[in-house]
């Protein structure tokens, strides 16, 4: 009986023991399988956020056929999109959406070479004029002076963005480039050109739900605003908005200093929508007062990639190849736009002639990063 009893007492003390065992194992079990799975899903969920798209405007040397065909191969190596920002033909566009329009046959077939380059395409409706973002570009003069509450401007810029939409099927899509601008120089517009905006996003989104909308915004004259970062002109197009997007020239607002370490982190913590760049860069040559150098345009793209690079959906950088003087000197008439225009003839990566800058492989090394780590 002892013998038994002690038997029982050593089967039921094995009982529990096997079952206190088996229990740990399957806790163990359970524990390990749960971070397969976290690790699984953090794996799947990196995979399956795509790399940002990474290009350029297309802009040549020259205004001439060779040269846009050189600056395309140069794009279609190192970089997968271009962005297409074109002023709207006015007079085209204000009474039908499906007019005629020689402009608009020049951007199909810079939307076919670029196509055919294997190079994804951005559009942007621009009504300003890129030189002077306070003033509008091409408006006809016997429209009077031009302002958002005018309905021509409204029904041509409404149709020419419904015209790309249902043309070329963009995946994104701006209503307007550096708004933030205007809206300063004439507020008493600015509810006009926001009200715009609204009405055209809700035509796009019932032509094409899909396309992703937005307009840019002048991020370094918002950023040193003066009492800090100025957010309502982007709060003002809220909740339109599908992602954040802005340009950025840091060496025309900081001259010689190196771009902060929070210059655009802000952006990341304000929202969370997706943010993009839509233009900007760094001369690599001092033009007058205006510092540059090969240093400076490595340190813009270092400061985006760093701040900025796991939330981009997209990332232009301005020009991939210089612009020659000689030639857009000649193009641009007004004296205050060639002034202007002359901060950007070295901003290219590459020079006029195609040669790599030091910049150029910094933006390689960037973006196969960006492609790696996503």
């Amino acid at each position: 009986m002892e013998i038994d009893t002690r038997s029982n007492k050593c089967g039921g003390s094995l009982a529990r023991r096997r079952a206190l065992t088996a229990d740990s194992s399957w806790r163990a079990l359970g524990l390990w399988a749960t971070v397969l799975l976290t690790a699984a899903l953090f794996t799947l969920a990196k995979g399956n956020t795509p790399a940002p798209w990474m290009g350029f405007f297309p802009v040549p040397a020259r205004g001439e056929g060779r040269s846009m065909l050189a600056t395309l191969r140069g794009l279609s190596r190192h970089g997968d999109v271009v962005l297409l920002q074109r002023n709207i033909p006015w007079e085209d566009f204000y009474k039908s959406e499906s007019a005629p329009s020689r402009a608009f046959s020049d951007l199909a077939n810079l939307v076919r070479l670029s196509r055919e380059k294997g190079l994804r395409t951005i559009f942007v409706v621009d009504a300003l004029n890129g030189l002077d973002r306070r003033a509008f570009y091409g408006v006809p003069a016997a429209w009077g002076r031009p302002s958002f509450a005018d309905a021509r401007v409204r029904r041509a810029f409404k149709n020419f963005a419904l015209r790309i939409v249902r043309e070329f099927h963009p995946r994104y899509l701006g209503l307007g480039s550096e708004v933030n601008t205007y809206m300063a120089a004439h507020p008493g517009d600015a509810a006009n050109l926001v009200s715009l905006y609204r009405q055209t996003y809700a035509a796009v989104k019932n032509a094409a739900p899909e396309t992703q909308i937005f307009s840019t915004f002048q991020w370094d004259e918002l950023r040193l605003a003066d009492g800090g970062i100025n957010w309502q002109p982007i709060r003002a197009f809220e909740p339109q908005l599908d992602l954040w997007v802005i340009s950025s020239y840091p060496c025309l607002w900081l001259g010689s200093r190196r771009v902060p370490a929070d210059y655009y982190s802000p952006l990341a913590y304000e929202t969370e929508k997706p943010l993009a760049v839509g233009e900007g860069g760094c001369s690599s040559r001092r033009v007058g007062r205006w510092p540059g150098s090969d240093r400076a345009q490595v340190d813009y793209l270092s400061a985006i990639a760093e701040q900025l690079g796991n939330r981009l959906e997209f990332w232009i950088y301005l020009l991939y190849n210089d612009l020659d003087p000689t030639w857009y000197n000649k193009i641009v008439s007004n004296e205050r736009d060639r002034d202007t225009l002359e901060l950007f003839y070295y901003m290219g990566l590459a020079d006029a002639a195609g040669k790599p800058k030091p910049a150029l492989d910094a933006w390689d090394t960037i973006r196969q990063r960006l492609q790696r780590g996503r």
